[in-house]
Order: C-alpha cells, then sequence, then structure tokens
C-alpha cells in the first residue's frame, strides 16, 4: 500500500493532493516507528521510467525537506534543473516544462506558493505524515489529536501525555 486512506480534514485541495500522497511515501508507521520508504510502490502505480522515478524521488526528498523547514531554496534548484519556464495565456501567467511527471508535480507545487496553499502542508513532529492544514488560523502541528490518524495513531494526545509524564517526574 503507498499510503494510508486520506483521514477527514487531511486531504489537500485539488492537485496539491497528488503531492501530499508523494510526500508520504517516506513515513514512520506507528507499528515499527522506523522510517519507511515505500515510494516503489508508487511508481510502479504510476507506472514511471527508472530514470524518472529517480529524480521524482530526489524531488520529494526535497520537497518533504521544504515542507518540514520552511526553506525554499531547494525548490529554487529544481526550477533550474526541470527548466521551468513562466508563460502568459490569456492574461494569466502559466508555467512550462518538458520534465515529464517531475515537473509536473512541481507546477503543482508552484501553483500552491502562488495560492497561498503550500504552506498549509505540514509534517507532524512526531509521525513525520505530511498533512494539510485546513483550520482557519492554519495553526494545526499535529497530524490528529485523537486516534483516527496514520495507522490509527494520536500523535497530538501522546505528545501531550509524553509531556505531562516528564513535567511529574521531575518534580
Amino acid at each position: 500500500m503507498v499510503s494510508s486512506p486520506a483521514t477527514p480534514g487531511q486531504t489537500a485541495p485539488r492537485e496539491l493532493e497528488s503531492v501530499r500522497t508523494l510526500l508520504n511515501t517516506w513515513l514512520i508507521p506507528n507499528d515499527s516507528r522506523r522510517p519507511t520508504d515505500v515510494f516503489a510502490g508508487l511508481a510502479a502505480e504510476r507506472s514511471w521510467s527508472r530514470g524518472q522515478a529517480s529524480l521524482i524521488r530526489r524531488l520529494r526528498d526535497d520537497l518533504r525537506a521544504s515542507v518540514e523547514s520552511g526553506d525554499s531554496d531547494r525548490l529554487n534548484r529544481w526550477l533550474g534543473e526541470l527548466r521551468i519556464r513562466l508563460a502568459l495565456r490569456e492574461g494569466r501567467v502559466t508555467f512550462l516544462h518538458e520534465s515529464g511527471a517531475a515537473g509536473d508535480l512541481l507546477i503543482v507545487v508552484l501553483a500552491a506558493i502562488q495560492a497561498g496553499t503550500w504552506l498549509r502542508l505540514k509534517a507532524c513532529p512526531d509521525c513525520r505524515w505530511v498533512f494539510y492544514d485546513n483550520t482557519r488560523n492554519a495553526s494545526k502541528r499535529w497530524c490528529l489529536m485523537n486516534a483516527g490518524g496514520p495507522d490509527g495513531r494520536a500523535c497530538g494526545t501522546i505528545a501531550k501525555v509524553r509531556r505531562y509524564r516528564e513535567r511529574w517526574a521531575t518534580s
């Protein structure tokens, strides 16, 4: 399985969901708590060539780093590598490329940045599951506060209980 079924309220709008799905091919499962890479399943599902899959895996890793750190320098390098260019069509700015699926994914990211929705993609600090923050003030931090997250994990609750126990252990 490439990724867990979408949890209500975590899916990204329109094409950005395909990027979120890609980002969640690297995860920390609840049962093993060891990083797992299930990218090969998505690559096979999408019938990407070996070269295209290798390029998209590198793109995924840089997109994850951007989501987790807020750093866009890595994305700037991809603009050059995939030769993304701007064009005006019908009075609107569009992005063009000839880089296949990797270029398509980066254009979705660029459109999300332009629309202000990219910053709403966040990685849970515990399980690293990427979710879309649809709260009004974009302040969501954890994938979920109650059981029902990826693999039934409640990362927010677990973190709060851990903090509570640490506080009482030192008093």
